[in-house]
């Protein structure tokens, strides 16, 4: 555990992590996001590209910028290669959560990432939290704000890990659906975890 007490909240494409992250953020809780982290880093961390570059065994760079379909098609097929790529960049995006951690004056902090579990972070954090949605309103979701396939959306979904496998290791959920409140929730874990903080514990299931 980092000085800071670490939430960490994650969730599957177009479950709606973002928005949760966002009322938090309201209450003053800063919030880090692996993914903006990752991307930045794919971007601009010259042994990075070597090595994603040398793991996909081509240029994804040739525009000067990552290729990301490209890259998507690539790894979508290679669950193997998914992973070395995660091997390489997310110990940077890590070691980069730990500089800004150290900058933030909150009682505590969010670590957001839709590959928590995957990425082996969650071990390091002191609560997890997961929104889920039902997979239909969750692809729908995503074909309006992103240019991607039906198809495409459900390789996705396929290649992180399913919603039980997440909720069974998490300490908080939140049902993200159309038809759900979620701001009351987010309260009672802002408040929970303020609790947690002010009896001087660490929040983990032991």
């Amino acid at each position: 555990m980092g000085e800071k007490f670490r939430l960490g909240v994650t969730g599957g494409i177009g479950s709606g992590k973002t928005s949760v992250c966002r009322v938090f953020n309201l209450l003053g809780v800063p919030v880090f996001s692996a993914d903006e982290a990752a991307r930045d880093i794919m971007d601009n961390d010259r042994t990075v590209i070597d090595k994603v570059n040398h793991i996909a065994g081509k240029d994804l760079y040739l525009s000067g910028k990552l290729d990301r379909s490209a890259l998507a098609g690539l790894v979508f097929t290679d669950p193997q290669l998914l992973h070395k790529i995660n091997q390489v960049v997310h110990p940077q995006v890590r070691e980069r959560f730990n500089e800004w951690e150290k900058l933030q004056a909150a009682d505590y902090v969010i670590f957001e990432a839709a590959i928590l579990f995957e990425s082996g972070t969650f071990q390091v954090l002191d609560r997890i939290l997961t929104v889920v949605a039902p997979v239909e309103e969750r692809i729908e979701r995503v074909i309006k704000r992103n240019n991607l396939s039906r198809e495409q959306i459900l390789a996705r979904i396929k290649n992180q890990s399913d919603d039980d496998y997440k909720v069974s290791r998490s300490h908080y959920v939140i049902d993200n659906s159309e038809n759900k409140m979620i701001i009351p929730e987010i309260l009672k874990i802002h408040n929970d975890i303020l609790n947690i903080i002010n009896k001087g514990g660490d929040g983990k299931v032991r």
